[in-house]
């Protein structure tokens, strides 16, 4: 069968050009449907993460409560008197005034008691000790089913659903029992369709429960996306124009159509740096420069998925950071920043903090990308947002800025700082100042829940009654200093300090003027004090200072200025007139001259110490021999 020259042409053409672009153009889109896919996994494995995370920073926040009510000495007292109505109100107050959710406290041979809710998960426990002796154990937990369903909805912006074996104990889906969801797979429940991801914790008594974060159908990625309709509308209109100038090549010459299908060749092999070539202004010319024009906007988009995918990575990285530095305010902060400007399309941003040392002059926290550029127009929609407790946006020379105040956990507190974000040109979209409040809110929590992981920190330390350092921190100290002491061959002070006649003061005065005079007397030795020393309430009224760095001699003079100064204390009487006067004795050792380089051996040399102190008349220091 004879076939013409132009349709022989026309053949070749679709062969070799049309047929290798459509397949570059197929796998263009399979390539952007399957990052889609990817991501809706992705999405799930976060928010599996997420609720992960969660459960485990609330149990951490149960474990210091938990660990902090164990260490009361009023607690073990107490359970060694059998006083259960003072445990039950001990309980109770805990759940009232919002520190824990649910409260179980364990006594060898008693039953349980049990106060809060029963939705209570995420627990932890702590045994309360009497020395070496387990007296009970008390598990209780700070958050409610329904309060961290809430939370990983808020934080991964999925649904969630708590069990415990098929009921229900809280979520964001008005559910009472997950019989027939699967823990991990998909699930129609209500009619709506979900993908579903779970993490199993554990509950009060070792209750197994699961939780299942759940992404609705209507939430997949799974539409066609504008890059996939691009990337078709692209293809269909250069097959469009193929076919037309398919019916002109025929015209053209040998040498035109050789150069041609050789171009076409490097193209179906994805070489987009390859120039069809196009001289003239015939038919051939044309479809050249055509078939370039989509071979770069092929190579265009093709860049675009490839920065996109590296965006991703980019945000599981941040993810990742976020999760690691979950108690890093510094670095949470910086993390917001960042993803502030990459979110919002900016050219750089800050986060601006009020601290206790300079009042209400904010000082810079975190910062990313370009921020001299736009620091005037930053400066100045700070300054509005701060004045007005409000968002504020402002533009001077060419320079847009968005600022938000970071309100403070008590309202009555105001601010405590404003994170603030810049670009050149115009004002920032709807869109980009909702995604921009959503981060605000976010840093504020942050700071937030580092302020009190803060404070719980600093409350499992401290003695509540006099503010010195309590025995447990006292001995991890020593345990330091004194390893310290072994490998550079330093100095060690250690002063032991009693109280005279303390017995006598709240036998005559009452305990609440025992308490008073524990308070002043461990104020002059927190005021005599160095950076650091280590002052510490030891038992009762008995106090005692790590002096880093301090010889015997140094020992003894500080003892004995610490001496003269509570002799020298006129404590007024909580009950009528007059003034209360009282004295301590002071035990003085040293390492390397009073012991070995041990911990105990230090400490037994300064109690002796401390102990000829009081034999030999009190108001006085001794040396350790």
């Amino acid at each position: 069968m004879h076939v013409s020259f132009r349709n022989r042409l026309t053949f070749f053409f679709i062969l070799l050009v049309v047929l290798p672009v459509i397949a570059v153009g197929i796998v263009g889109i399979l390539i952007v449907r399957n990052a889609e896919e990817t991501a809706n996994d992705q999405r799930l494995d976060l928010a599996q993460t997420a609720a992960s995370a969660l459960s485990e920073s609330s149990q951490e926040n149960a474990a210091a409560v938990a660990q902090t009510f164990a260490q009361d000495d009023s607690i073990a007292a107490a359970i060694r008197a059998g006083n259960r109505e003072r445990l039950q109100k001990r309980l109770n107050r805990l759940i009232e005034d919002g520190t824990a959710r649910r409260a179980r406290l364990d006594l060898q041979g008693e039953t349980p008691i049990d106060v809060g809710p029963k939705d209570a998960v995420a627990p932890a426990r702590s045994a309360i000790m009497d020395g070496s002796t387990t007296l009970g154990t008390i598990e209780l937990s700070t958050v409610t089913a329904e309060q961290y369903s809430d939370l990983v909805q808020e934080v991964a912006d999925v649904d969630a659903v708590v069990s415990q074996g098929d009921a229900v104990l809280g979520g964001t889906l008005p559910l009472s029992s997950t019989e027939g969801i699967p823990k991990r797979d998909d699930a129609e429940i209500s009619d709506q369709g979900y993908q579903v991801r779970s993490v199993e914790t554990t509950g009060f008594q070792d209750a197994q429960l699961t939780t299942r974060v759940l992404l609705s159908d209507d939430d997949l990625a799974q539409e066609i996306s504008n890059r996939t309709l691009g990337i078709a509308f692209i293809l269909i209109a250069f097959l469009i124009c193929a076919f037309a100038f398919a019916l002109t090549a025929a015209r053209s010459l040998q040498a035109q159509i050789d150069r041609l299908l050789s171009a076409a060749r490097a193209l179906g092999s994805g070489d987009f740096s390859v120039e069809v070539p196009a001289e003239g202004h015939d038919e051939f010319a044309e479809l050249g420069r055509e078939f370039n024009s989509m071979a770069r906007q092929l190579k265009t988009r093709l860049e675009e998925l490839q920065l996109e995918r590296s965006r991703l990575q980019e945000t599981v990285k941040r993810v990742g950071e976020s999760l690691g530095k979950g108690l890093d305010r510094d670095a949470l902060l910086g993390i917001v920043v960042q993803t502030a400007v990459d979110g919002v399309g900016a050219e750089g941003g800050r986060v601006v903090l009020r601290t206790s040392e300079n009042g209400a002059q904010p000082e810079e926290a975190a910062r990313a990308g370009n921020v001299s550029s736009y620091l005037a127009a930053m400066m100045a929609a700070e300054a509005a947002a701060m004045a007005n407790s409000a968002a504020a946006e402002t533009q001077i020379s060419g320079a847009n800025a968005l600022a938000r105040p970071l309100p403070a956990p008590d309202p009555d507190e105001g601010m405590v700082g404003v994170i603030s974000i810049a670009r050149p040109g115009g004002a920032f979209t709807e869109r980009q100042q909702e995604l921009f409040a959503y981060l605000a809110r976010q840093a504020a929590i942050s700071i937030e829940n580092v302020g009190l992981h803060e404070t719980i920190q600093r409350q499992a330390v401290t003695d509540e009654l006099t503010g010195l350092f309590n025995h447990r921190r006292f001995q991890e100290v020593m345990t330091a200093e004194v390893e310290r002491v072994r490998r550079f061959e330093q100095e060690l002070g250690l002063i032991m300090l009693d109280i005279d006649n303390f017995k006598r003061v709240n036998d005559t005065y009452g305990h609440l003027q025992g308490d008073h005079v524990l308070r002043e007397v461990a104020r002059v030795l927190r005021e005599a004090s160095r950076e650091v020393d280590e002052p510490a309430r030891y038992g009762g009224e008995e106090m005692a200072v790590a002096l880093p760095q301090t010889g015997l001699d140094g020992a003894y003079e500080f003892a004995e200025r610490v001496r003269t100064q509570i002799e020298a204390l006129e404590l007024p009487l909580l009950d009528g007139d007059g003034v209360l006067r009282v004295t301590a004795s002071f035990g003085v050792a040293a390492l390397p001259y009073s012991a070995k380089p041990d911990k105990d051996a230090l400490v037994a040399a300064a109690d002796a110490a401390l102990y000829r102190a009081k034999r030999s008349g009190k108001n006085r220091t001794v040396k350790a021999e």
